[in-house]
């Protein structure tokens, strides 16, 4: 299959490129860091100045109706400078909702989302009591569960919508590895939500943009810490010699690079297979996910170690996409998880 860019989504990803390259810069990164993990008046701009937020969400709920290429564009151009917003509750908490809403739902939430107005994030778990329109238990890993607006929370036989502010809900915010995207613990005691139409389905779609999102962010991270890394090697010298002309140096940057072009091919691929309802995009969305979260911590492991004394300090840059790229290993999934499940769709019941 050839793949290429249209002009359409060349623009939107330069835009998004020059947007992020001029705002997210690293001292923003870390006063959000300090702070609850978001960088507030950098998502403001990005949803109503740029108006970026809502590119997959449909035309009539305020959004741009493209799709997740578009916004798999934004995810890796946001990766490329860790940047402290709140993309993947959004990627998830509206595709479930567009995926398995209400009219009147679509109709609430979708412009707010798109606007920037309300954050959200999104979560399942099997320890889910339900009693009428009331949820009771649990729900750990809730990426920026602590500043979310909206919940979409589910199980495997539905989901629902929460609101922050609902009696009888508790938030417990953790120190996280990545603060640019710190977890929270939910407790539920009957908290009253609104059930979505088709749980299952929209529960399916929050993990499938999910799974999207930080990939695309991973490659972002992956090839950012690549090109640091070269122009290092460019300026630093010992022994008399720029150190990226020494052989062993360049065969490590080599093997990054061809993982990177790897992780590419694979984003863009589960992006296409989810906008065309192909019968891949499950098994296309795993690859990515599993591929891609261990292209981002080779990279940045590297990273770290071609750097030299400099890249163990904690002032250096290569600390954060380190820890971004752990923190994606680690959630919406094991790599071994996906990999298994990516046996299974293309083995059955094989041995």
């Amino acid at each position: 299959m050839e793949f290429a860019f249209t002009d359409e989504q060349a623009m939107i990803a330069e835009t998004a490129q020059q947007f992020f390259a001029t705002n997210a810069t690293s001292e923003r990164t870390r006063r959000a860091m300090a702070g609850d993990g978001i960088d507030r008046a950098l998502w403001t701009a990005f949803c109503q100045e740029l108006g970026l937020a809502g590119v997959a969400i449909a035309e009539e709920h305020g959004g741009a109706g493209l799709g997740q290429v578009e916004f798999a564009l934004l995810a890796e151009a946001a990766g490329a400078h860790v940047a402290a917003l709140p993309m993947l509750g959004l990627a998830m908490a509206s595709s479930a909702i567009a995926a398995g809403g209400s009219a009147a739902q679509k109709t609430q939430w979708l412009p707010k989302l798109a606007s920037g107005e309300v954050i959200a994030a999104c979560a399942h778990t099997s320890a889910l009591e339900t009693n009428s329109n009331t949820l009771s238990g649990q729900f750990e890993f809730v990426a920026h569960g602590g500043v979310a607006d909206m919940f979409v929370l589910g199980n495997e036989h539905g989901a629902w919508i929460v609101s922050a502010s609902a009696p009888g809900l508790q938030v417990d915010v953790h120190t996280t590895m990545d603060q640019t995207r710190p977890f929270a613990t939910l407790t539920l005691d009957n908290v009253v939500a609104d059930p979505l139409a088709d749980g299952p389905a929209a529960m399916q779609a929050a993990r499938d943009g999910g799974w999207l999102c930080v990939s695309a962010e991973a490659l972002g991270g992956a090839q950012a810490a690549l090109d640091r890394t070269i122009a290092y090697a460019k300026e630093r010298v010992q022994f008399g010699r720029v150190i990226g002309s020494f052989q062993a140096y360049k065969h490590r940057l080599a093997d990054m690079m061809i993982e990177i072009e790897q992780a590419r091919s694979a984003v863009y691929w589960a992006a296409c297979a989810v906008d065309e309802g192909s019968d891949e995009a499950l098994l296309a969305l795993h690859a990515a996910k599993s591929f891609c979260a261990d292209t981002y911590f080779m990279v940045a492991g590297n990273m770290i170690q071609l750097h030299g004394g400099i890249g163990f300090t904690w002032e250096h840059d290569a600390h954060l996409y380190f820890k971004r790229a752990r923190a994606i290993q680690s959630m919406l999934g094991q790599g071994n998880w996906h990999r298994e499940a990516v046996a299974s769709m293309i083995l059955g019941e094989a041995t």
